[in-house]
């Protein structure tokens, strides 16, 4: 039991994220955890402090002003008496308090009242997650040290897009082990690349593709949790960064390899971005005006193919190279073809035809291609073939470092 011993303050807001808490208690008692938990007025609108209390096997509380409990534990004992104090779902109102310092009801207080490290699982609509209250609330509860896990891009239950789901809580107990227990990739320094690159045409054209980043954020949210330090480079993509890693920011296939060569030495190499093939030889300084009389003539050279230069042996060849292989026809043989002609050790092959909604979407369908075969894994949601592809490098660099 991972968690044995461990004990969590969970305030639960209110959103219909609520609902997850419910499956969230039950993963870290599995676990060993005590938890403690804080209803919210709001969040007693989604779930029952009956239920909440039968599978917390604790009492639940939610009255600043209960005379009984302030005189057997106090407000202030119970802020300091966890491991760690957890607040989910972090509701947009609940996020404007703990920036502004209030303290009107028990969640609140305990929050300002606490010595004990605190992390988030924001949940709300997409307009109030990227609306610039919630952002400054944001970068203000980072400044204080909080921790944040999450939110996730997806539907949601007012029916629009994009990010502000609560992160699932297999996730978020993955964040809470790696904050209070030493994973197996402690001490493991882990590049990991992400979303796509754009190749300019102009100053105002480009050549990109449909990644969304989501399983590269994934992956390096997934590496973070069993303890490993991840370097982050990413193109410009729509999920959310992983909260822990060391984020390099770059916009072409050129600065993606100059980042990855500045971040070796690592002990592996996860390239999960869709790097553009391709780029303009010449890009204009200028727009392209649509003149009469024809078309303009682009003249393309290759990019720079980062996953073989990271597999090329040497001195800083990382002990484990994962490449991504992203096809619409004859995946295995493509991606087996791949994994020779690019000299890496692994290939993580998927179906992203059309029809498959991978591309962009949040579940995946992989086949793990390596020295000793093909192993298909069934279509799981990105995070959880996160953890898989995590847990299985976590295993071959610890057999590595054993036949040494």
């Amino acid at each position: 039991m991972t968690l044995a011993g461990k004990r969590i303050l969970l305030i639960i807001g209110g959103g219909i994220a609520a609902f997850k808490t419910l499956d969230l208690i039950r993963r870290l008692r599995e676990r060993g955890a005590a938890v403690t938990p804080v209803l919210t007025r709001a969040g007693a609108e989604f779930v029952t402090p009956l239920s909440v209390s039968a599978l917390a096997g604790q009492k639940v509380y939610t009255d600043l002003f209960d005379l009984t409990d302030e005189a057997e534990m106090g407000h202030i004992q119970l802020s300091r008496s966890a491991d760690l104090v957890l607040v989910a779902p972090a509701t947009a109102d609940l996020m404007a308090k703990m920036a502004g310092g209030h303290a009107n009801d028990l969640a609140t207080t305990l929050l300002l009242a606490t010595d004990t490290p605190v992390m988030i699982a924001p949940a709300m609509n997409v307009r109030m997650w990227e609306h610039a209250a919630t952002q400054r609330n944001l970068a203000a509860l980072r400044g204080d040290g909080i921790a944040v896990i999450g939110p996730e891009h997806g539907d949601m239950a007012c029916g629009e897009h994009g990010p502000g789901r609560m992160s699932e809580p297999l996730e978020i107990v993955a964040a809470i082990e790696a904050a209070l227990v030493d994973g197996p990739l402690k001490g493991r320094r882990i590049l990991v690349t992400s979303g796509p690159t754009h190749e300019p045409i102009d100053p105002v054209r480009y050549i990109a593709n449909r990644s969304s980043g989501a399983q590269g954020s994934a992956i390096a949210r997934a590496l973070t949790a069993l303890g490993a330090e991840v370097v982050f480079v990413t193109g410009p993509a729509e999920a959310p960064l992983p909260e822990g890693a060391e984020v390099h920011r770059i916009e072409t296939a050129e600065q993606m390899l100059a980042a990855c060569r500045a971040a070796l030495p690592v002990d592996a190499a996860i390239c999960a971005a869709a790097v553009a093939d391709w780029r303009v030889a010449s890009a204009s300084d200028s727009k392209i005006k649509k003149d009469k009389g024809g078309l303009p003539k682009l003249e393309f050279t290759e990019n720079p193919d980062i996953l073989a230069a990271l597999s090329q042996p040497g001195p800083d060849r990382p002990l484990l190279v994962v490449g991504f292989a992203a096809e619409t026809d004859a995946v295995e043989r493509n991606a087996i073809a791949k994994r020779q002609r690019k000299g890496c050790d692994w290939i993580v092959a998927n179906d992203v035809s059309p029809r498959t909604g991978i591309m962009g979407g949040t579940e995946n369908e992989v086949i793990l291609i390596t020295e000793t075969g093909a192993e298909p894994w069934p279509r799981l949601g990105k995070t959880e073939v996160a953890r898989r592809l995590a847990a299985r490098l976590a295993a071959h660099l610890e057999s590595e470092q054993g036949a040494s």
